[in-house]
């Protein structure tokens, strides 16, 4: 992993600059829990769910993904085209950020509603994935687990004329839209033959239990919470808002527009995550 940046200052405007410092002021000498959404990696060219500019998404339920052999074509036919893209993207300087900061030891964690990876690339080491992960996939049948290259590899294996086909609009899950799959041949699990689904929650699917202990138990132990780059639309996000603001910790939010959380934050920054992130970092470490 690189080195901190401190002898780097990102440009910001003078307001947010200040409520930079703010936050530094807030957060020095705290142990901080980090909860990140979509925000933080729309600069790592992964699009963001309702920023905007965001596309216009009719996401696929689990209902239909288990009920309809016709979308789970559809679903893997897409999400094959996007891995391409998704696979490539790069960890960003916010990213970076969070990792150097939990070497540091300021951060005690991330808890993350993304399904990319990027901050385990970038460097953190305690993750939770709240949502789940797209380099792996799981039978829903025997429940055995499948790195994702290897299941990519075998879907080309089995149509050959989606190595030729391209990718258009990326979606935040790494999946695109596709005209026609009719001709798509969907693999299944090479140990009992069942349904095969990318490692990651639907909607319509909770989470796992496990997971919201695990990212509760991260913000019991730290002694502030920042929320990046979520809007906090999902219910996951609010309730560990909801652990942190019962017991009286200090909450920064930075998100660029309106979020759920903003009149119970401690300090809100309206600004982009990859430059605020860095900032903050650069403050902490200096």
């Amino acid at each position: 992993m690189s080195q901190p940046l401190v002898d780097t200052a990102p440009t910001l405007e003078a307001e947010t600059s200040a409520l930079v410092d703010a936050a530094v002021d807030i957060l020095r000498g705290r142990k901080v829990a980090v909860l990140t959404g979509a925000g933080v990696s729309t600069d790592s060219g992964i699009p963001d769910y309702r920023g905007e500019g965001a596309p216009v998404r009719t996401p696929m339920t689990f209902q239909q993904f288990l009920d309809d052999l016709d979308y789970r074509k559809r679903y893997w036919a897409g999400s094959q085209l996007g891995w391409r893209r998704f696979d490539t993207a790069i960890p960003n300087e916010g990213h970076r950020a969070l990792a150097e900061l939990e070497l540091a030891g300021h951060v005690n964690g991330v808890i993350t509603q993304n399904v990319d990876g990027l901050h385990l690339r970038a460097g953190s080491q305690r993750v939770v994935d709240l949502h789940g992960t797209m380099d792996r996939v799981r039978c829903l049948r025997c429940g055995q687990l499948y790195a994702r290259s290897a299941i990519a590899k075998r879907i080309v294996d089995l149509n050959p004329w989606i190595a030729e086909a391209s990718a258009t609009q990326l979606g935040p899950d790494g999946d695109v839209e596709i005209a026609s799959v009719d001709e798509f041949v969907i693999p299944e699990c090479a140990n009992c033959s069942g349904v095969l689904k990318p490692d990651i929650v639907f909607f319509g699917e909770f989470i796992p239990r496990e997971k919201f202990i695990e990212a509760s138990a991260l913000v019991q132990k730290s002694d502030a919470l920042i929320i990046a780059g979520s809007s906090l639309v999902v219910n996951s996000g609010i309730r560990l808002l909801d652990h942190a603001t019962r017991r009286h910790l200090p909450v920064v939010i930075i998100n660029r527009g309106i979020t759920k959380g903003d009149p119970r934050a401690t300090l809100k920054i309206d600004a982009g995550t990859t430059e605020t992130l860095a900032a903050l970092r650069n403050r902490l470490l200096s």
